[in-house]
């Protein structure tokens, strides 16, 4: 399986998630089905970053264009999903683009202390632990979608891409941590495995970018019509 193909699921079960999560009432038994393949989605888009962080050939351009999606989709997820009255009250919740940029800065500080301290593991230890807390209060203060647990899952991918049943452990304990439903998260492990290291057909990036906040508009104009 190539990365289109795990683009490709990472969004087809993200649209699942939010048309369930904007059409389909709590009540309903769709909805927990809905929301539970929606939460295969976080987890690729996670393991998506750290590997376009490790073959990217500029990370300040990845953050740039991660930095202008999350102020673009801001206005279509605080319509769609925050829904408050104010601007005030749309600070209540970021997109998830926010967290992808904190993330994405978060691997970025540990590949550098990581390069820096290669022979003090005690200096790469604390400085990395310091990194990685530091993040998590970042998105927690945000408010940025998934949170804290959004960051930690982005450095178990990171930190972990070399040892399947560690990272098998972590990602599914850090899917447990965010909400029960969540723990369907894990199973996005057997796509992932499956990943063959191959780019697949070259695609315009930016239409991967555009979709989401493009459908979550789409989707937010169908439940004010229907």
């Amino acid at each position: 399986m190539n990365g289109l193909s795990l683009k490709l699921i990472a969004m087809f079960t993200m649209l699942i998630d939010h048309a369930t999560a904007q059409l389909i009432p709590g009540s309903s038994p769709l909805w927990f089905i809905g929301r539970s393949i929606g939460r295969l989605a976080f987890p690729i888009f996670c393991f998506l970053l750290v590997e376009g962080f490790l073959h990217t050939r500029s990370v300040r351009n990845y953050l740039i264009r991660l930095g202008i999606f999350a102020l673009i989709s801001e206005i279509p997820f605080d319509i769609a999903f925050i829904k408050g009255e104010n601007f005030i009250d749309n600070l209540s919740g970021q997109n998830i683009y926010f967290t992808l940029f904190i993330g994405l800065f978060v691997i970025l500080l540990i590949q550098l202390v990581e390069n820096k301290y290669r022979y003090s593991s005690t200096m790469t230890f604390i400085l990395t632990i310091v990194i990685i807390l530091t993040g998590c209060q970042m998105a927690e203060f945000l408010r940025t979608d998934y949170g804290a647990m959004g960051i930690l899952m982005i450095v178990c991918f990171y930190l972990f891409r070399n040892n399947k049943w560690l990272l098998l452990l972590t990602i599914f304990l850090v899917n447990q941590t965010i909400l029960s439903i969540q723990g369907f998260g894990t199973i996005s492990l057997l796509f992932i495995w499956l990943y063959n290291g191959e780019r697949g057909p070259k695609l315009n990036k930016y239409i991967f970018y555009a979709f989401y906040p493009v459908h979550i508009l789409i989707l937010h104009w169908i439940s004010t019509v229907i």
